[in-house]
């Protein structure tokens, strides 16, 4: 898991629906590709494994076309659903909602908005041709 910032996509970087453009994450120091920016549908989430074949990055592209990456792990319940949370902003902060107890993730810093003491990881994000 990395600390890191959400990289909007460039005017260079294809846009989701165009063909072979892929959603990467940087991990360990390298960028690698997790699926086709296709299967992102605005407003909703997919979870990934990731290579330890443990661990599940939940991805999400918002209306604007910006990529997100957090763990997909709820850290109040344990559940991995966060890829199926609701998108939505508060005080223009981009977050999920988990569907279990509705707690509020940002996706750009991992804080929870509901409980100053919790957060959950994210990683950063590209779309690449």
């Amino acid at each position: 898991m990395t600390t890191s910032t959400v990289t909007p996509p460039s005017p260079a970087v294809p846009a989701p629906a165009a063909g072979g453009a892929s959603v990467q994450l940087r991990l360990d120091g390298r960028w690698l590709t997790m699926c086709a920016a296709g299967l992102l549908t605005p407003g909703r989430g997919v979870a990934v494994l990731l290579p330890d074949g443990r661990r599940q990055a939940a991805l999400f592209l918002d209306r604007a076309g910006r990529v997100y990456a957090v763990d997909n792990r709820d850290p109040f319940s344990g559940a991995a659903v966060l890829s199926r949370g609701l998108l939505g902003s508060a005080g223009g902060r981009v977050f999920v909602a988990s569907p279990l107890l509705k707690q509020r993730f940002d996706l750009v810093t991992g804080a929870c908005l509901d409980d100053d003491e919790v957060r959950v990881g994210v990683y950063e994000v590209r779309l690449a041709a």
